[in-house]
Formats: C-alpha cells, sequence, structure tokens
C-alpha cells in the first residue's frame, strides 16, 4: 500500500495524486508539486489514503513542499500578471484579425509557461499570434482551443436553476450526456428548456438516469397488455416517477382509461 494525496490546481478541476514523501500535510493545504507543465501549486483536495500500488498509473511523483508565504505571494503575483497578459493578447487578437475568444490565461508557477485558452468555430492559424506574443513575455507561448463547455467551467455563471453553475463549482469532469437521457425523464425536448449557458445539454440530466433506468425496470413500456382489477388493457403512458400507468380498456366499448400503479396490474402473455 502506498500514501497518497488528491491535489487540485483549479476550482472545480481535476484531481491528481501525488507522493507526499516524509511530509505531514492535510486538507486544504497549499503545496507545490512538479507537473508536466512545470511547477505548480495547488491546493490539497484528498488528504493522505492509503492505496494499493496496482492502482497508482506510475511514475507518482512527490509532493516538493508545502507552500510557504512567499510561494502564495508568487502565486498572487501570476494572478496580476495574467489580468495583464489576457489585455494583450487580446490586442494581439484584434491586430491579426483572427476568429477566436480568447476565454482565460494561465501562468505556471515558475513562469516558464503562458497558457492562453480560446474558443473558435474552426481552425485558427495562430502562428503568427504565437510569435508576437513570444516576443513580448518571453517565455513560452501555448494556445489552447478549447469546447464551450470548458468555456462555462473557467468563466462560472448561474444555471437556469438560478444555482453557480455544478461544472465551476464541484464537477471535476463532464459527464456524457444525451438527448435519451432527457426523454427516459420525460422532459420537454425544447432546447431552451435542457440546455445550459454552455448550449449543451445540462449536465444535471446525468445525476436522475441510474433512477430513472432502476424505475423503468418495474414500468411496462407504452403498448405492453397488461391486465388489471377492470380487465385486460393496453399501457398508454407511464409516470417513472410516481409508478403509475394509465392503461386504457380493451373490452369497455366506449374508451376507459384509467390509472394504476404499477404493482396493481400484471403482464399479460401472448404465448397460448
Amino acid at each position: 500500500m502506498l500514501t497518497v494525496v488528491g491535489v487540485r490546481f483549479k476550482r472545480a478541476g481535476k484531481i491528481y495524486y501525488f507522493d507526499p514523501g516524509e511530509l505531514e500535510v492535510q486538507s486544504g493545504q497549499k503545496v507545490i508539486v512538479e507537473t508536466v507543465r512545470g511547477i505548480e501549486l495547488g491546493d490539497i483536495a484528498v488528504g493522505p489514503k492509503q492505496v494499493r500500488e496496482e492502482d497508482i498509473i506510475a511514475p507518482l511523483k512527490q509532493v516538493i513542499r508545502v507552500a510557504t508565504h512567499d510561494d502564495i505571494a508568487t502565486e498572487e503575483e501570476n494572478r496580476e500578471k495574467e489580468k495583464e497578459a489576457f489585455e494583450i493578447c487580446l490586442n494581439e487578437i484584434a491586430k491579426h484579425n483572427l476568429e477566436m475568444k480568447l476565454v482565460d490565461v494561465e501562468y505556471t508557477f515558475d513562469t516558464n509557461k503562458v497558457i492562453f485558452y480560446f474558443t473558435a468555430d474552426g481552425r485558427v492559424d495562430f502562428r503568427e499570434l504565437v510569435k508576437d506574443l513570444a516576443s513580448v513575455f518571453k517565455t513560452r507561448i501555448e494556445l489552447r482551443q478549447i469546447g464551450v463547455r470548458d468555456e462555462a467551467k473557467m468563466l462560472g455563471g448561474l444555471g437556469p436553476c438560478g444555482r453557480p453553475l455544478c461544472c465551476s463549482t464541484f464537477l471535476g469532469d463532464f459527464e456524457p450526456v444525451s438527448i435519451k437521457m432527457a426523454k427516459e425523464q420525460n422532459l420537454s425536448l425544447n432546447p431552451t428548456k435542457i440546455s445550459g449557458i454552455c448550449g449543451r445539454l445540462m449536465c444535471c440530466l446525468k445525476y436522475e438516469e441510474e433512477v430513472y433506468e432502476i424505475i423503468k425496470q418495474d414500468i411496462p413500456p407504452i403498448g405492453t397488455k397488461v391486465s388489471t382489477s377492470a380487465g385486460e388493457g393496453i399501457v398508454v403512458d407511464t409516470n417513472l416517477l410516481k409508478q403509475m400507468v394509465k392503461v386504457k380498456l380493451v373490452d369497455e366499448e366506449e374508451t376507459d382509461i384509467k390509472e394504476y400503479h404499477v404493482s396493481q396490474i400484471e403482464l399479460v402473455s401472448d404465448e397460448v
């Protein structure tokens, strides 16, 4: 068994695991670690815990140190530099007349790289832009195109529910969301009703999907022949959450639709 800690570099960002070594660290502390991007400062989101060696993706890098006051001051200075870099990049984009929207700028802790995040409808030839930015900042430049969901995660905002966006507050990773989920939950398929501010299907459609899948196992689909206390009929509508079905009785001269709980009906086999 190995001891690891989970470190997060952005609010609601993905958690990466490191070896704390001999350091005594705990959840909530800021630490300095080495990543593929260089030296970074992050927050311990998951305190020390034991995991099996086979569950670790090697090599597991060590936590360099607990962040000092100087480290935190450096991080704050970088945040100020990012604001200035954002304005400079906006001007350069306008100068090159590029069809791209700048979303965020990020300095690595050691300032060896500046990352510019942007959205665009298609591919953008930003080679000249990179050259100009490199001449201004005198460091490595990376332009990274992101999707609209990532843009919403970075910028934040309020969702249709009136609460802060899930993606910018606690969702570390995006879950796949499909229109099938909305259909199974009997939601309106009006795009304005089931889309978030990013324009994509709302992430919260995924939250209850598992519950609906479990409930659906006990609910006969529309068109199923069932037996009720009033005779045999055909299921014409369902309410998954209430576990109720509406049955059109087939033996009645007049159309008669009654509602039953799933416990009050039985499936009728077509076998002779």
